[in-house]
């Protein structure tokens, strides 16, 4: 966009420093730079607001990632503890078989 800018500035300056130019193409040219001027702010201001979006988007993976690792080192706990407690009841039954 900014390339659109400066060719249309070029534009402008060559059909004034050419002194053929009538008012009618210089103002032509203006109104071109003019209306490429305001694409290239339209442009920047998506490309903030894409920025801006990727950016929550990223906390939000972060936000996720961390429950997910949360999550998994409950489930890993509670998987040794399942295996503690089966294992305790496993020699208790053994004990009382020996008896």
């Amino acid at each position: 966009m900014n390339k659109i800018v400066k060719v249309s500035a070029l534009v402008l300056f060559l059909g004034l420093a050419s002194g053929c130019a009538t008012t009618a193409a210089v103002e032509e040219a203006k109104a071109t730079a003019d209306k490429a001027a305001a694409d290239v702010a339209a442009a920047v201001s998506a490309a903030e607001a894409a920025r801006a979006a990727a950016d929550r988007a990223s906390q939000a993976a972060a936000s996720a990632q961390s429950t997910a690792d949360q999550a998994l080192s409950a489930a890993t706990e509670a998987q040794a503890c399942c295996e503690a407690n089966r294992e305790s009841m496993e020699r208790m039954f053994q004990k009382s078989m020996s008896k």
